[in-house]
């Protein structure tokens, strides 16, 4: 009877923490929807609309570019996925398959970099993006997000969590050293490429200071830089201010909810016989 209790007691605990969490956004969307002539400050708050419309959706759309900063977001988010995973595995299988000298102090090196917060690397990379001419354009957005440090920690480990008897086969049979990282170790960490993939797509679409910092031109402003311009616009009505906010995490939502049937444990030595 005691055990029962004290589960009953932890869910109770666990529901009332996930209400806690949800309720900013679920009043976010409730006032996204509802219309002129409700009380959005009401105590208690409603979050159900008396009269749910898209009034606020459309003259968000209508009167602000959203297409333009939804196309710049998804390019810059696509693109750092793309960029990310392809260094980060191409750096991490060396790291974690190869014998070199320095293996170790080059990867604890590149961890080490995890800490330094990215406040002390902002003027230089800026910097960096001026000279280059990058400054204004996609590649200046997402230079930060090219690769990581905790990608190639993530994939490392991955890697090397590869049973060795898939590489040694595939080497008997005349693959390259690109041709095991394609053919075998690829495959071999989808769930911890998809795992990567949907944290730099979050990071870099959610991201604020570093396209606030390097764009000065409207129509390259992501969505969060937009979200910000239509709260200065409109500061004096939430229910525009929340339709945009709704807009722009309505796809980080659909991503993870269509990409986390993907981020299961996998048994690699299924592979292996004997």
């Amino acid at each position: 009877m005691n055990s029962r209790l004290k589960v009953i007691a932890t869910y109770l605990m666990l529901t009332g923490i996930a209400i806690l969490m949800l309720f900013p956004l679920l009043w976010l969307v409730g006032t996204a929807f509802k219309s002129p002539a409700e009380d959005i400050f009401s105590f208690p708050p409603q979050l159900l609309p008396a009269e749910p419309t898209l009034a606020n959706f459309q003259t968000v759309w209508a009167d602000y570019p959203f297409g333009r900063y939804l196309f710049n977001s998804a390019i810059v988010a696509i693109l750092s996925v793309s960029f990310n995973l392809l260094f980060c595995a191409l750096a991490a299988y060396p790291l974690a398959r190869l014998n070199f000298k320095g293996k170790e102090i080059i990867f604890s090196l590149v961890v080490a970099t995890i800490i330094i917060p990215f406040q002390i690397v902002m003027i230089p990379l800026y910097i960096l993006t001026v000279n280059l001419g990058l400054r204004n354009t996609y590649f200046g957005i997402i230079l930060p997000n090219i690769v990581s440090a905790f990608g190639i920690f993530l994939l490392r480990q991955a890697i090397m969590s590869v049973p060795l008897e898939l590489e040694e086969a595939a080497r008997i049979d005349g693959c390259s050293e690109l041709g095991i990282w394609w053919n075998v170790m690829i495959p071999a960490i989808r769930p911890a490429l998809v795992t990567l993939a949907i944290f730099v797509f979050i990071g870099s679409w959610s991201d604020f200071l570093w396209p606030l910092i390097v764009l000065d031109r409207p129509e390259y402003y992501t969505l969060p830089l937009g979200v910000a311009d239509l709260a200065g616009a409109f500061s004096l009505n939430w229910r525009l201010v929340a339709a945009g906010s709704v807009i722009s995490i309505a796809p980080i939502l659909l991503l993870f909810i269509f990409l986390q049937k993907y981020i299961v444990a996998t048994d690699i030595s299924s592979g292996v016989k004997g």
